[in-house]
């Protein structure tokens, strides 16, 4: 994966791996984890019945919302050459 910036000639790889930038821990296993904590299946076809009905009840603004939220996250890894962000 690259990133584009069209005012700027330049093309950046993609950045090591950061928790911070971790797209699944960020927002939308955040919220599945506190949706399913506590509860108890009987097998693995109610786990996956409850993760699709939790993905689906979610509005689409759920989903923007989350990935706006990176942009700063990935501007705060790009303006330290890509190391590790702490929170």
């Amino acid at each position: 994966m690259y990133l584009y910036f069209p005012d700027t000639p330049r093309i950046l790889g993609h950045p090591p791996y950061s928790s911070d930038l971790a797209l699944n821990d960020f927002h939308l296993f955040l919220h599945l984890k506190k949706h399913l904590a506590r509860k108890k299946f009987d097998d693995d076809d109610e786990v996956q019945e409850e993760v699709m009905t939790q993905f689906k009840g979610q509005a689409a603004d759920f989903y923007g919302s989350g990935i706006q939220k990176l942009v700063p996250r990935l501007n705060k890894c790009l303006d330290n050459a890509g190391d590790y962000v702490e929170k």
